[in-house]
């Protein structure tokens, strides 16, 4: 609101009033006389508009619209009557009524209480504006407050305070600093950001020491405001000096600067906001030398109260966002802690997670990108991201709950059983040779020592063909120990294996093969029988089992379920829950395209070899023409390349 320092009395002709004019203007009043009504002529003054009968009806529309309008206006006005009897339409428009003729005590104490009654009616105004203007201030801030301590993410979240803080004081220029403590629990001042209307240039983060000499180093030491009219004048006495250097570099003009300190709840300094060049004009670019020396004035005590309640709450919000990445940083090293775990148990499978994570965002990614097809209307945000992320980092947590020795079965059998067959065949070939000589003896003992050698012949002959028989079967059956599809051809012999007895001790008879190893032998593909297959696939029950006791937050509560679905087959035929496409959600999708990939292209596993990867996409797209994998998310994966994320990692 202007400032009204003057007042003035306008008055009709017929008004007798000049005989008051000495008094009057020893008042500091000033006495006008007026033939018409303009509202221009009310302006920035208190006024007293002393009129009769025949002025007030002539000049009623006019005296109509200057009160209408009269927001920074202070009339009084007075009509002057002569006794006469006449009526007045809108009377309201009348504030006093002196009856003619004059009395000069009447009238200068009538005089003295209009002019207070306008000072009055202006402090109310100034108390009524100053009133709605802190009030759009509080509320202005309620809102910046409610909008900081949304923002979680710190770089974010600072670039929204410096921009608000230059904004409600209009400041040219800013920077914002953060504390931080090295491993000796020294602090020091980290530069964030800069932010500069009239100049358009980068920065580079860097460190300075928490000490008096500089203006942000004696702010944070200190914990006070700093409010300077010009950097380049400030006292020799002071032990803080500005540092020119960016002005010479970039021919700017460093003078009024406002410095505050952010504190924590506990009053401790976690930050400062340093402002730089107070403007008459928010939106005027600084450009010329006169553009410095004119335009640039003092932070004002207002630009102070508003600048410390906004750093109340920034300060908040800071320590907020810092605790959120501070327990962001927890539970990631939690989630890497696991992802370890679970790779200890298979040494061989490493690295398999994080790379699955990196596709299943891939594919997220792409997704959101989208413009046309099957997805375009999903939107993935980047809470969803981190939810796909972790789900896929911890998709096969549940293997800790699974024997290490089932998870990293390398063949059918293990050693021990391998090595139990091996003896066994060792000692049937054993025993046949025994036979064998034994047959020799009872020749040599019922014939002595004639005619033997046509009976050796044959007998050795025998002796060999067993004893190939024997080594083709081992042959055989160390193939069929090998985790790839076995052929039906090999199965054949394993059953005829399985049916032959062999003579144990001239008088018993053994099998080659036992029930269980014939089993495991004959399993079509893998190195997993049945039982052991659905013990490995119970880890993805584990998995969310263990998902589901973390307390996540609302953004990531989808984690469990995702993770649940990665073994589901879009036609019903995968596990746990034999889920068909409709039921399994998207990222799980996802997700099932990384985890093949991966699982085919990764690196030489004891109980697999690695596929190329073009092959491994060939495998993929015969895995969609059954109806396992999701079409459109697969030509997406194929068509962004989004598996190169990846293949250098192998």
């Amino acid at each position: 609101m202007n400032k009204i320092t003057s007042k003035n009395i306008f008055y009709s002709d017929e008004v007798p009033v000049t005989e008051f004019a000495d008094v009057l203007e020893k008042e500091d009043i000033k006495l006008t006389k007026t033939d018409k009504l303009e509202p221009k002529m009310f302006d920035r003054s208190f006024s007293v508009l002393l009129i009769n009968t025949r002025f007030f009806k002539n000049n009623l529309s006019q005296l109509k619209d200057i009160y209408k309008n009269n927001d920074e206006r202070f009339l009084f006005t007075v009509l002057i009557s002569d006794g006469k009897t006449e009526k007045i339409t809108d009377i309201n428009l009348i504030d006093d009524i002196i009856q003619m003729p004059l009395i000069d005590t009447i009238f200068y104490k009538k005089i003295k209480r209009y002019f207070s009654e306008l000072y009055t009616n202006y402090e109310s105004a100034i108390l009524k504006n100053e009133l709605e203007i802190r009030t759009n201030e509080l509320a202005e801030l309620a809102h910046i407050g409610s909008m900081l301590m949304m923002e979680k993410d710190l770089d974010k979240l600072l670039d929204q305070i410096l921009f608000i803080s230059r904004e409600i004081t209009s400041a040219d220029a800013g920077s914002l600093y953060l504390v931080e403590e090295n491993e000796k629990k020294e602090k020091y001042l980290r530069f964030k950001l800069s932010q500069t209307d009239s100049l358009n240039i980068s920065y580079e983060e860097f460190t300075m020491p928490i000490t008096k000499t500089s203006i942000a180093g004696c702010v944070a030491f200190n914990g006070e405001t700093l409010n300077i009219e010009d950097a380049y004048e400030i006292p020799a006495d002071k032990e803080y000096k500005l540092n020119k250097s960016f002005d010479e570099k970039f021919g700017y003009r460093t003078k009024s600067m406002l410095v505050i300190p952010l504190k924590s709840h506990t009053d401790e300094v976690i930050g400062v906001i340093q402002l730089i060049n107070r403007k008459k004009n928010i939106e005027k670019i600084l450009k010329t030398p006169e553009d410095f020396k004119n335009e640039i004035i003092q932070f004002d005590e207002g630009s102070e109260t508003l600048l410390y309640s906004l750093g109340g709450q920034a300060a908040v919000a800071i320590e907020n966002s810092l605790l959120y990445q501070s327990i962001e940083n927890l539970f990631e090293g939690f989630v890497k802690a696991s992802v370890t775990a679970i790779e200890s148990r298979d040494p061989t499978t490493s690295g398999h997670s994080q790379r699955v994570a990196v596709l299943t965002v891939g594919i997220a990614e792409q997704v959101d990108k989208l413009k046309t097809g099957e997805y375009e209307d999903v939107s993935i945000s980047k809470d969803q991201i981190k939810e796909i992320r972790y789900a896929s980092l911890l998709h096969d947590f549940g293997k800790v709950g699974v024997r290490e020795n089932v998870l990293v079965k390398e063949k059918k059998l293990y050693p021990y059983e391998f090595q139990e067959l091996l003896d066994r065949f060792k000692f049937i070939k054993q025993n046949i040779k025994i036979e064998n000589l034994n047959k020799k003896l009872d020749f040599l003992q019922k014939n002595g020592g004639n005619d033997y050698t046509d009976f050796f012949k044959q007998t050795d002959n025998e002796y060999g063909l067993e004893i190939k028989e024997i080594d083709e079967y081992l042959n055989t059956v160390v193939k069929c120990n090998e985790p790839s599809v076995l052929e039906e051809d090999n199965l054949e012999v394993l059953k005829k294996i399985k049916e032959k007895l062999f003579m144990f001790n001239g008088s018993g008879e053994i099998n080659a093969l036992t029930d269980n190893e014939f089993r495991d032998l004959s399993i079509k593909k893998g190195s997993l029988n049945e039982k052991q297959r659905l013990e490995i696939e119970s880890h993805v029950t584990h998995t969310f089992k263990f998902l589901q006791q973390v307390p996540w937050t609302k953004e990531l509560k989808g984690i469990p379920g995702i993770a649940y679905a990665h073994h589901e087959k879009l036609d019903g035929v995968g596990y746990p829950q034999k889920l068909t496409s409709e039921q399994i959600p998207i990222q799980s999708k996802m997700m099932t395209i990384a985890d093949i990939f991966d699982a085919l292209t990764a690196a030489d596993r004891p109980y697999k070899k690695a596929v190329p990867y073009q092959r491994a996409l060939d495998i993929l797209n015969m895995e969609m023409k059954s109806n396992h994998i999701d079409k459109d998310l697969l030509d997406l994966f194929i068509n962004t390349k989004t598996y190169e994320k990846v293949i250098n990692d192998m």
